[in-house]
């Protein structure tokens, strides 16, 4: 569900507000981190299928040894494998966090539990919401 304008101005206005008070713990909640190990990953796997696999497979080919060709190919597809499911791991951001989770113990969907934390600043948002209303 997209916020509303009203939302979407007081969030940014919070933004600012926590960029102003400490830009270094600003920086750090932005979650590059998860994101750059997940791009590096991915490029490390694509790296891994064009040089690793594709010079193994050529390399049995030409030194006619069928057991280096299909090593190569089993590099070629764990690379694969691992391109394909690092793109779809992490959300970019704006994007929507990740779908529900099927519970296996009842078979019931559920939201992933967010932590205290953001409980208590909703806590806290609501009651300065509430004290500029009065």
């Amino acid at each position: 569900m997209p916020l509303s304008e009203h939302e979407q101005r007081m969030l940014e206005q919070m933004e600012r507000a926590l960029y102003a008070e400490d830009p270094k713990f600003a920086s750090a909640l932005e979650g590059n981190g998860l994101r750059t190990y997940t791009r590096r990953r991915v490029y490390l796997a694509m790296a891994g299928f064009l040089v690793v696999g594709v010079g193994l497979l050529m390399s049995g080919v030409i030194w006619k040894q069928p057991w280096i060709s299909v090593v190569g190919f089993l590099v070629m597809l764990g690379c694969a494998v691992l391109t394909v499911t690092g793109w779809r791991r992490v959300a970019k951001p704006g994007e929507q966090p990740p779908p529900v989770v099927q519970s296996r113990r009842f078979g019931r969907r559920h939201q992933p539990r967010r932590g205290k934390v953001m409980d208590r600043i909703e806590e806290r948002w609501q009651r300065r919401r509430d004290q500029q209303g009065q």
